[in-house]
């Protein structure tokens, strides 16, 4: 059965520290990142503008046409129509190929590296598996061919949650759905600290989950102690949790908020039952409550205004008939 996520006056004191651990201390950070030291931090890639491979390309395009008119391997007439005059004088013709085949070269060398920057992604540069950098500016650019290039998305993104499975403080199966925002803000980190980001994302969000819902129950029903229907301190501590178990990887966030707290299945109508009597239970207390300070009032005023003048008998009597019309005139369910 679905839970309202909306904090009760019951819970103003938020979600205070209890006994137990209630999340990676210093020493598990400590020893997340030292695992991670071997993996390096992102550092500007080497690119160049991409104008000046194009500029490249054409010039290296027209010195081989030349070498080739020169060699004579570019035809002179086309249709009996001269296109272009004859050499002047035949040169070696092994240098002008070589020549050729260098401009060539250069020319495809200078192309194959265009490549355009996009908002919201950046280019991750490798060499034989090691780290060269990245590449975050836009437009037009020039990359080494020799340099493996991969696009990786940095932009603000979100991801809704499956329902996870955790109980809370007393043991009761529960299934919470969160809404996570978050980016990759070291490209480098996030690349090479794990093997998927995302997958470990993931994971650590379950984790983080499981860990917070197990400090409070999901619902007081005697008392007014703290539970997780405290929505916002409840997103503000998975935040700061989640936020600093994926610090070391490179990855940002931003929030974590809980969108469905429900009962498991198989406790489902149970616990509905026990949140029903609960509520029938406070509704009679607040109608008694109501009642017995409408008796209190009637008996003050007929006393202060001298309309009856009563003695203890008397005055039981009165508030005992006054208790019972008023208790079956009132609604018996909420």
């Amino acid at each position: 059965m679905t839970r309202p996520l909306s904090a009760s006056p019951a819970t103003d004191a938020g979600l205070p520290e209890q006994a137990g651990p209630a999340g990676p201390g210093p020493a598990e950070h400590g020893a997340v990142e030292a695992s991670l030291a071997g993996a390096p931090a992102e550092r500007p890639g080497p690119c160049l503008p991409g104008w000046t491979a194009v500029l490249t390309a054409l010039v290296a395009g027209a010195a081989m046409g030349w070498l080739l008119w020169r060699a004579g391997a570019l035809p002179t007439r086309v249709a009996g129509h001269g296109l272009l005059p004859l050499p002047r004088a035949r040169a070696d013709r092994r240098a002008l190929w070589s020549g050729a085949l260098v401009a060539a070269s250069v020319a495809a060398f200078a192309v194959g590296g265009i490549t355009r920057g996009r908002p919201g992604s950046v280019w991750l540069l490798t060499r034989h598996g090691a780290y060269r950098g990245t590449v975050r500016t836009t437009g037009l650019l020039w990359i080494s061919p020799l340099l493996t290039r991969r696009r990786i998305d940095v932009s603000l993104r979100h991801w809704r949650s499956r329902p996870i499975d955790a109980v809370d403080a007393h043991g009761t199966p529960l299934q919470v759905s969160v809404f996570l925002v978050w980016r990759v803000r070291d490209t480098a980190k996030a690349s090479f600290g794990v093997d998927d980001h995302h997958l470990f994302l993931r994971e650590e969000v379950e984790a983080a989950v499981a860990r917070t819902v197990s400090r409070h129950p999901a619902d007081d029903f005697r008392g007014a102690a703290p539970t997780l229907r405290d929505n916002e301190r409840l997103a503000e501590y998975l935040t700061r949790l989640v936020a600093n178990d994926l610090r070391a990887i490179g990855v940002e966030v931003f929030s974590v908020s809980p969108v469905r707290i429900d009962y498991a299945p198989e406790v489902a109508a149970a616990m509905s039952r026990t949140r029903i009597a609960a509520l029938e239970a406070r509704h009679r207390r607040a109608v008694l409550d109501d009642v017995l300070a409408t008796v209190a009032e009637t008996v003050r005023g007929l006393s202060e205004r001298g309309l009856a003048q009563l003695d203890d008998y008397e005055r039981t009597s009165l508030v005992r008939d006054l208790t019972v019309a008023l208790c079956t005139a009132a609604p018996s369910k909420p």
